[in-house]
């Protein structure tokens, strides 16, 4: 069994990383001005497009085929669909509408509450599972990789950092 967990530690690592990161934006729109909180809004959107492509197409799959729990997996898949429609509508908002910030704020409490769900039961009961993590990394990584890679080419586009990682 330790075999696996170390193996799944990699793939968990990312997403816990992943979450820190979002939680870290949420915070940041929080407390920003006005005229910040466009830019960090965009940046926590862009960070949940890739992460949802990631666990959706890849790493749900993985954990749904190993785990005997599809009421846990149909949640977590229903959660990320509830993200893609706040993300579709805020993507049609200005950030200065009034429903911009009311949007923001459901969709960093539907994204808390989802990463509570996920590293609390979802992420410990995979990592008890014989899932192949070495295999499901690679893949992972290396779509990450392409995800991040193509999203830069696109006009208008930008590296997305933190303002914590800006201030390095």
């Amino acid at each position: 069994m330790a075999a696996k967990a170390a193996f799944a530690s990699g793939v968990v690592e990312m997403l816990k990383e992943d979450h820190e990161k979002v939680k870290e934006l949420f915070e940041e729109y929080e407390s920003a001005a006005s005229q910040e909180q466009a830019e960090i809004a965009a940046t926590a959107i862009f960070e949940l497009e890739i992460h949802a492509e990631l666990e959706e197409k890849l790493i749900y799959p993985a954990i749904r085929e190993a785990i005997d729990d599809n009421d846990m997996m149909n949640e977590a898949v229903e959660e990320h669909h509830l993200v893609h429609v706040l993300i579709a509508e805020l993507k049609k908002l200005k950030p200065k509408d009034e429903k911009f910030h009311a949007k923001f704020t459901v969709l960093s409490e539907l994204v808390k509450h989802h990463i509570e769900e996920e590293e609390g039961e979802l992420l410990p009961q995979a990592e008890r599972h014989d899932i192949d993590w070495d295999v499901l990394e690679v893949a992972v990584m290396k779509r990450k990789e392409a995800l991040m890679a193509k999203s830069s080419k696109k006009p208008g586009m930008k590296a997305k950092t933190t303002a914590k990682s800006r201030r390095g």
